[in-house]
Order: C-alpha cells, then structure tokens, then sequence
C-alpha cells in the first residue's frame, strides 16, 4: 500500500501524519505568493478518547520571518477520537517566498482530564524550481 504521508510524529499515543502539496493554480510567482495545501492524519493509538481542544502553527517562510497561528479545533470541528480513530482535514498555507515550513501542536483532553500536546512533525513547503 502507498503512504500518502511523509513527515509524522507520535506524543502519547496520538499519531499526526502530514501530507502537502503544492498548487501552482494557485499561485503567482509574480505577486511573490506560492500557496500549498496540506493534508492532516490525527490517529488516536492511545486507550482512552481524545478530544482535540486547540491548534498552534508556527509558519516560517525562506527568509526567517515567523508567523504563529492560533485557535480552536481545526477547520472549525473539535474531534472526539475514541481508541482506533481517526480524523482527517485539509487546509492550505500561502507564503510570500517559494520555500518555508511548518510545524506545531495540537492541545488535546483525554477523558480523565490529562492533557496531551501532540506534536505536528515540521514539513517543508517548496515549490517546484518552475513555479518561482
């Protein structure tokens, strides 16, 4: 079977997987803003329910600068994943040079009120040499 995954990491028993894609229809090299969109596996492996509470990116674009995102739950849903779950969203990230990466945390709550910081493996974002 193929991995559609490329970067992943494990905190507690929670599994984030990340795929991303470039999408030069979307981009300009022109008006300095290439766009990506990437692809999130949250898979609980834990024993007990989690329920994903908040999310922090820390977006770094090719020139150092450092943008932090955050908020509640992601696209607008807190998921509640029991042992063996797992949810799936997509989103896209624009920067304003061809290169940059991504990275963070999701806050998450098992039932018996412990808190888990799942770590969202830092990825790349690149744009084909085409593209800039």
């Amino acid at each position: 079977m193929l991995n559609l995954f490329d970067h992943e990491a494990e905190t507690e028993g929670v599994v984030v997987r990340v795929a991303v894609s470039f999408l030069p229809e979307q981009s300009r090299s022109e008006a300095s803003r290439w766009f990506w969109a990437y692809h999130i596996r949250i898979e609980n492996h834990g024993s007990q329910p989690v329920k994903l509470l908040t999310r922090h990116w820390l977006i770094t674009d090719g020139r150092g600068g450092q943008h932090h995102v955050d908020g509640e739950g992601v696209v607008g849903e807190q998921p509640y994943l029991k042992p063996g779950e797992s949810h799936d969203y997509v989103s896209g990230c624009p920067l304003n040079t061809p290169t940059g990466r991504m990275e963070g945390v999701f806050r998450m709550i098992r039932d018996d009120q412990t808190i888990i910081n799942a770590e969202i493996p830092r990825f790349p974002l690149v744009a084909p040499a085409v593209a800039r």
